[in-house]
């Protein structure tokens, strides 16, 4: 193990990627978010949807194919670089929001919404003032299984020209040097600890 060249790549090789990994990740999991919300409310409001129910099996489908096999799937439609990535990683990291937000929705009190209710707030205002503070829990729950998901899935962005610590492990392998590929494996795993924790601190301070 050659830990001069570990060293070396920390400084000079690892920053970009890094960056580029992060970005790749909070796109990701924000895009999860937009998409995931209002799915698990139409959700809880109309149980026996089909079109509904349908995207809750897609969503399962999408999760359990591994991710390598996800992207290489992938490319023949979408081709190579940023978008189709994130297009890949939002399809496998989406549905833990969905179940997050359901279970969250669904686990608010039926009598405190029908008391907020009957104060004369709109089916809004219960939704934003009543249903998602309470529901905020399970939903970020749902964010940071999501989140890690995602972190440790972007890695093969790497592969398909997206950027991200994929580089460095994609480097390593085409030149046989393992340093590489440590440093690249090494920063997403604590970039995926440093996120879990920073969500778990979210989780304490706007949760009941």
């Amino acid at each position: 193990m050659d830990y001069s060249l570990i060293i070396e790549t920390l400084k000079k090789d690892s920053i970009i990627p890094l960056i580029q990994h992060f970005y790749l990740v909070t796109v990701t999991i924000f895009t999860c978010i937009v998409i995931g919300i209002p799915i698990s409310i139409g959700f809880t409001r109309n149980r026996e949807s089909r079109v509904l129910k349908t995207i809750m099996r897609i969503l399962s489908v999408f999760q359990s194919i591994p991710s390598f096999a996800f992207i290489a799937l992938a490319m023949p439609l979408l081709g190579i670089g940023f978008l189709p990535a994130i297009v890949a990683l939002v399809a496998q990291s989406l549905l833990p929001i969905v179940r997050g937000a359901i279970v969250g929705f669904l686990e608010v009190d039926k009598s405190t919404i029908e008391a907020a209710r009957g104060m004369g707030m709109s089916k809004r205002k219960v939704l934003t003032e009543v249903e998602l503070p309470l529901a905020m829990s399970s939903i970020l729950n749902g964010v940071k299984t999501s989140t890690v998901y995602a972190t440790s899935a972007a890695t093969l962005a790497g592969f398909i020209g997206a950027g991200g610590l994929g580089v460095l492990i994609s480097r390593g392998l085409s030149v046989f040097t393992s340093e590489y590929i440590l440093v690249g494996a090494s920063l997403g795993a604590i970039l995926a600890i440093c996120l879990d924790r920073a969500l778990d601190k979210v989780k304490n301070k706007f949760t009941y």
